[in-house]
C-alpha cells in the first residue's frame, strides 16, 4: 500500500534522527570507552613507577629460587592494596607470584602479548580476557633487571569492568536524553509534516476538482510561504481555464447550432479518411439512418465514388476540389461536392460539403424542355402555314377546289397557334403571380353540371358514358367558376381524349367538412407509375404522336395544378395502364370570412 504524504514526511523525519542519534550513541561509547582505558593505563603505569621504587624488590629477587621470599609477598600484597593485581615472571614466562591466583596452579606466560612486549621494549601493553581469572583486565607489564640476577617483569592489571560500568551508565543517560528528544523532535515532526501534507492534499482535492470540471477557488491558508502562492497560482489557473472552457463550449454549442441546422451535408475526416464530424444533412443525403459515429471509416458510408475520390486528392495535398454526384434511382438527386483541405498544427485533414442542387438541374431540364417543346410546337403549324400560303401564292389560288381546303388547313392551325398562345400567356401570369381569382360561394352540384353539359357531346360523338356520383349533401365551396371551370373541363377533355370508343367517364365529389375533393375516372390506357410524377409539368406528354393528333397543347395538366393551387387546394392522379385513370382535386369549403371577391394572388 502506498503511504501518503504525511505517513512519508513523518517516517522520513523519525529516520533522520534516529540516523543522528545511533552515530553519537556509537561515537560517545567508542571515545569513553578509550578514556577510561587510557585513565586505567595511567594508573597503572603510576603504580608500576612506585612499585619499581620500593627496595625490598631488590632484595626479594636477587635470588633464583622459584619460592619467594616474605619480602616479595609483602610487597605485592602492599601493591595490591591499591587495587591493581600484581604478577612477578621471569624470563622463563614462569610466574613467580601473584597477588590473586597460586603462582603453582598459573599456566606459563611466556606468550602473552604484554609479556613479550615488555621483554623487547621494556614494557608492554593489552586489554584482554585472563585465563586464570576469567574477567576481561587491563594489563600494563614493565621489565626489571635486578643487580647480579635475572631480568623479570612486573605486570599490573586492573578490572574492565569498571570501565564497562560506567560506559554502560553513561549510555543509559544518554539513550534516555535520546528517547526524549525523539519522542519531541517525532512529535513535532509529525505534527508539521500532517499540517504540510494536509494542505498539500487540499491542493490535490482542488486539483480534482477543476479536473472534474468544478472551478470554485481553494480558500487561502495565509501561511505567507510557497503553499499559499502555489494555491493562488491554481485559483488563477482554475479561473483563467474557466473562461476559456466557457468560450469554447460556447463556441462549440454555436458551430454545432449552425452546422445541425444547415440544410447542406457537412462532415470532416482525417489523413486517414474518418470521420470526424457530420451533421443532420450530411446523413439525410447519403440516406443514412442516423449521423454516423466519430471515427467511421468514409469508405464504409459512402459509396459515391467521386465523393471519395475527391477526399483523397485533398488528402493528398490539393486544396480545394470541386465535383458533383447523385443518389437514388426512381428519384435521383443530385448535389455539388466541395471538398477544402484543412490544417491544424499536425492535423490534417477535409471539409465535405454537400449542396442540394436537384431543383436547379430540374429546372435546367424544364428549361431546356420547353425551349425545346415550344420551338417544336410553333415550327409545325408555322410550317403548315408558310407551305400553303406559298402554295396558294403559286397558284393555287385560282383552284377554287383546292383553294378552300388550304384555307382551312392555314385556318386551323393559326387556331392552334392562337391555343397554344394563349396557354403560354396564361402560365406567364401565373408564375408572376398576377393570377386574380375572384372568390365566391358556389355550389358543387350546379358547377358540376354546368361542366357535364358541354361535355356531353363530345362524349356522345365518341360512344362514351359519362355520369356523375356527388356525395348525398355536399358544403358550397369558395372559388372562382370559370377558373375552376377550366381544370374540370380540362380534365374531361382529356378522359375523353384517352378513352377508348365504349369506354365509361364518371365525376364524383366528397368532403371532409374542410374541403371537397373532385374525381374524375376514365377507363382509357392509363398512365405508366414512372410518367405520373411529370404529367404537370408543361408540355409533357406520355403518348407524345397522339397528344399532338389530338391537338393538345401539352400545358393543360400544368394550368390545372396552377389553378388548383391558386385555390388553396391540391391535384394528384392514380393510374395503371390498360385500367385507366382517377384524376383529383381539392377545392377548400366556403367560409364566412372568404370574401365575395377578393384577389387571390
Amino acid at each position: 500500500m502506498r503511504l501518503n504524504l504525511f505517513w512519508k514526511l513523518g517516517v522520513a523525519f523519525l529516520a533522520l534522527l534516529v540516523a543522528v542519534l545511533l552515530p553519537v550513541d556509537y561515537y560517545g561509547e567508542r571515545n569513553l570507552r578509550r578514556d577510561y582505558q587510557r585513565a586505567g593505563f595511567e594508573q597503572l603505569s603510576a603504580i608500576a613507577r612506585i612499585a619499581l621504587a620500593s627496595p625490598p624488590i631488590v632484595l626479594s629477587l636477587a635470588t633464583n629460587s622459584r619460592t619467594p621470599g616474605p619480602a616479595l609477598h609483602d610487597w605485592i600484597a602492599r601493591i595490591a592494596a591499591s587495587g591493581a593485581r600484581v604478577t612477578v615472571i621471569n624470563a622463563g614466562g614462569v610466574v613467580l607470584a601473584d597477588s590473586e591466583s597460586d603462582p603453582e596452579t598459573m599456566e606459563n606466560h611466556a606468550g602473552r602479548p604484554e609479556i613479550r612486549d615488555a621483554f623487547a621494549k621494556g614494557d608492554g601493553l593489552s586489554v584482554r580476557r585472563s585465563v586464570t581469572v576469567n574477567r576481561d583486565l587491563q594489563y600494563y607489564a614493565v621489565r626489571y633487571s635486578p643487580a647480579g640476577g635475572s631480568p623479570v617483569v612486573l605486570r599490573f592489571a586492573l578490572p574492565v569492568r569498571a570501565a564497562d560500568d560506567e560506559v554502560w551508565a553513561l549510555r543509559r543517560r544518554l539513550w534516555l536524553s535520546s528517547l526524549v528528544m525523539l519522542v519531541v523532535a517525532g512529535t513535532a515532526s509529525l505534527l508539521i509534516s500532517r499540517s504540510f501534507a494536509s494542505r498539500v492534499e487540499r491542493l490535490q482535492s482542488f486539483s480534482r476538482r477543476v479536473a472534474d470540471g468544478d472551478f470554485r477557488p481553494i480558500e487561502a491558508d495565509r501561511s505567507g510561504d510557497a503553499l499559499e502562492a502555489l494555491a493562488a497560482s491554481l485559483n488563477d489557473s482554475a479561473s483563467r481555464l474557466d473562461r476559456a472552457i466557457r468560450t469554447l463550449t460556447e463556441e462549440r454549442n454555436l458551430s454545432s447550432a449552425i452546422l445541425g441546422s444547415m440544410v447542406e451535408g457537412v462532415a470532416v475526416v482525417n489523413s486517414n479518411e474518418r470521420l470526424l464530424f457530420a451533421n443532420d444533412g450530411f446523413a439525410e443525403i447519403l440516406e443514412l439512418d442516423a449521423p454516423p459515429k466519430s471515427g467511421s471509416s468514409l469508405v464504409e458510408i459512402v459509396r459515391q465514388t467521386e465523393l471519395i475520390e475527391a477526399v483523397r486528392v485533398v488528402v493528398a495535398g490539393a486544396p480545394r476540389v470541386e465535383a458533383e454526384i447523385s443518389t437514388g434511382t426512381l428519384r435521383q438527386r443530385f448535389f455539388a461536392v466541395t471538398v477544402a483541405s484543412v490544417r491544424a498544427m499536425e492535423t490534417s485533414g477535409a471539409v465535405i460539403v454537400l449542396h442540394d442542387i436537384t431543383d436547379l438541374r430540374k429546372l435546367e431540364r424544364i428549361r431546356r424542355d420547353f425551349v425545346a417543346n415550344v420551338s417544336h410546337e410553333f415550327k409545325t403549324p408555322l410550317t403548315a402555314i408558310q407551305g400553303f400560303a406559298e402554295t396558294l401564292l403559286a397558284g393555287a389560288i385560282e383552284d377554287p377546289q383546292n383553294r378552300i381546303r388550304f384555307l382551312q388547313i392555314i385556318l386551323e392551325h393559326s387556331r392552334r397557334l392562337a391555343r397554344l398562345t394563349d396557354d403560354l400567356l396564361e402560365l406567364s401570369k401565373m408564375d408572376a403571380d398576377r393570377l386574380d381569382l375572384e372568390l365566391d360561394r358556389l355550389s358543387v352540384s350546379q358547377f358540376v353540371q354546368s361542366c357535364m353539359e358541354t361535355t356531353q357531346r363530345s362524349a356522345k360523338e365518341k360512344n362514351l358514358s359519362v355520369s356523375v356520383d356527388l356525395q348525398g349533401t355536399l358544403p358550397d365551396i369558395a372559388a372562382d367558376r370559370r377558373r375552376l371551370a377550366e381544370v374540370l373541363q380540362n380534365l374531361l377533355d382529356n378522359a375523353i381524349q384517352y378513352t377508348p370508343s365504349g369506354g365509361r367517364i364518371k365525376v364524383s365529389a366528397v368532403s371532409d367538412r374542410e374541403e371537397v375533393t373532385f374525381t374524375v375516372s376514365d377507363t382509357g390506357i392509363g398512365i405508366p407509375k414512372v410518367d405520373q410524377p411529370r404529367i404537370f409539368e408543361r408540355f409533357y406528354r406520355v403518348d407524345v404522336a397522339r397528344s399532338r393528333e389530338v391537338g393538345g397543347t401539352g400545358l393543360g395538366l400544368s394550368i390545372a395544378k396552377h389553378l388548383v393551387e391558386a385555390h388553396g387546394g391540391r391535384i394528384w392522379v392514380d393510374s395503371e395502364v390498360g385500367q385507366g385513370s382517377h384524376f383529383h382535386f381539392t377545392v377548400p369549403v366556403f367560409q364566412p370570412q372568404h370574401a365575395l371577391s377578393r384577389p387571390d394572388h
